[in-house]
């Protein structure tokens, strides 16, 4: 494996690449942009690459392209990929800080925080500006990730199976109290809500598509800056102490971290369930690499996940369209099935 190192600014800028990495870093940018290119010409109106080219880059060949293209399916798309990515990144991040493969914000109770902050403002405060959602979204969910913390670390030590099983109990009564909400609200607010909490992309625009755009904006140079320590801890708690690193605040700050990188895509998007459990692993397996390069892969591959399914869900069975948040968990459970196996053999719990 072919190992690249830049040097720059006398050396206090150093970065180690492994070229088999940004190898596979391309290719996946290039399939994420041939899936936005499909998604753009799929659909009841189909449009040929010439005619989604001219819509694009210069004049749409009629009104009802322009409309089509920019109104529905791009902004769609791009909600889709920013929001793969966003799952994609927090699931990385739980399971370098607790070192546990299975951490995950839709199994962890981390979106379902999010989610029932997003739904008792639907169904109990309707009147509630929808822009305040992504607000409430970060505080349900970073409410639930310090009682999980709280609850799994009483025993001290590092973060082992006791997170991911603290993390489905919290999740469970959640998801009951959500349900309470749906059953007993405004049955139109109640609808409204379900079809948001299956992770459908089919309403979302341009609003969506700034906000996730500023969210990345803002958190990814936190998360390069943030990349240092997580290469530390994932060697455990006691070489990052040895090394100098404030291992408690480190996983407190990256903790919140991922729980804002996940209450931002679902405030958007509703709950895409193993999106962050997946994407990390799939990247791990392509390409053995650094934490920068893997969280990069892990970004990309979140986002060609929530993209495929979106595109499928939307054409596969047209005009009947399927949640992206189906698809992305019917990938997902066997996943989490064979790390459950894989975690069993170690004798982790």
């Amino acid at each position: 494996m072919t190992t690249i190192v830049l040097n720059r600014f006398d050396g206090r800028l150093s970065l180690r690449l492994q070229s088999r990495a940004l190898w596979l870093s391309a290719i996946l940018l290039g399939a994420l942009v041939a899936i936005t290119a499909t998604s753009l010409m799929s659909g009841s109106y189909p449009l040929s690459v010439s005619a989604v080219w001219e819509t694009l880059f210069a004049s749409a060949p009629s009104d009802m392209a322009e409309t089509v293209v920019w109104q529905f399916r791009f902004p769609r798309t791009l909600v889709a990929a920013l929001a793969g990515a966003l799952f994609g990144l927090s699931g990385a991040i739980l399971q370098n800080v607790t070192r546990n493969p299975l951490a995950d914000p839709s199994l962890v109770g981390v979106s379902q925080g999010a989610s029932l902050a997003v739904v008792a403002i639907i169904v109990v405060y309707p009147d509630v500006n929808p822009a305040l959602r992504p607000l409430f979204a970060f505080g349900g969910a970073l409410a639930v990730a310090a009682l999980i913390q709280s609850i799994a670390m009483q025993r001290g030590g590092e973060a082992t199976m006791r997170f991911i099983l603290t993390g489905i109990g919290v999740a469970a009564f959640i998801a009951a109290v959500t349900s309470a909400m749906l059953t007993y609200g405004n049955i139109d607010q109640a609808q409204s809500a379900l079809g948001w909490l299956a992770g459908s992309i089919h309403a979302v625009g341009w609003t969506e598509v700034w906000s996730l755009s500023l969210c990345l904006a803002i958190l990814v140079p936190v998360l390069i800056w943030a990349a240092r320590y997580m290469s530390v801890l994932r060697m455990g708690a006691e070489v990052a102490m040895g090394l100098g690193v404030p291992v408690r605040f480190a996983r407190i700050g990256l903790i919140t971290l991922s729980v804002a990188l996940a209450a931002f895509a679902v405030a958007a998007v509703g709950p895409l369930g193993f999106v962050g459990l997946v994407a990390p692993h799939l990247a791990r397996r392509i390409a053995q690499a650094g934490v920068g390069q893997h969280l990069v892969l892990t970004a990309l591959t979140g986002a060609v996940m929530v993209a495929s399914a979106d595109i499928i869900g939307r054409t596969a069975f047209a005009p009947i369209q399927i949640p992206a948040g189906i698809l992305t968990a019917i990938l997902g459970v066997p996943v989490f099935l064979f790390l459950i196996i894989k975690q069993n053999h170690n004798r982790q719990l």
